[in-house]
């Protein structure tokens, strides 16, 4: 089993700034690929950014380009999510997912992934 838990969320200004965290600990882990979700009150969960553990290849949904950088320390298996010029409309909860089977589409939907995160609440007011 793997287990996935998510720190850093809070409430910042707008344009502030946040890094959350994922550690991942279990004698499974051996993941493909590593992501981060939000789901905002009323919506849906939709992806973020997402990146593949050795290589390191990246994915960012449009909303977030150029605000956030997710990144992973491998040493520490954990993955990060930057975010910078934060938005009253990033305020949601944030997952971490993981897989860590080989799969090469359908990484930004939610069934893709075997492991969740509690996720952690990121609130941004204006």
């Amino acid at each position: 089993q793997v287990q996935l838990v998510e720190s850093g969320g809070g409430l910042v200004q707008a344009g502030g700034s946040l890094r959350l965290s994922c550690a991942a600990s279990g004698r499974t882990f051996s993941p493909y690929r590593l992501a981060w979700f939000r789901q905002a009150p009323g919506k849906g969960r939709e992806i973020v950014a997402a990146i593949t553990w050795n290589a390191g290849n990246t994915y960012y949904t449009d909303s977030v380009e150029r605000r956030f950088t997710i990144s992973r320390d491998n040493a520490k298996n954990t993955i990060y999510l930057q975010m910078n010029s934060l938005k009253p409309e990033d305020t949601a909860v944030y997952y971490c997912a993981a897989r860590n089977r080989l799969g090469l589409s359908d990484y930004v939907t939610e069934s893709y992934y075997d492991y969740w995160g509690q996720g952690t609440q990121v609130t941004v007011s204006s």
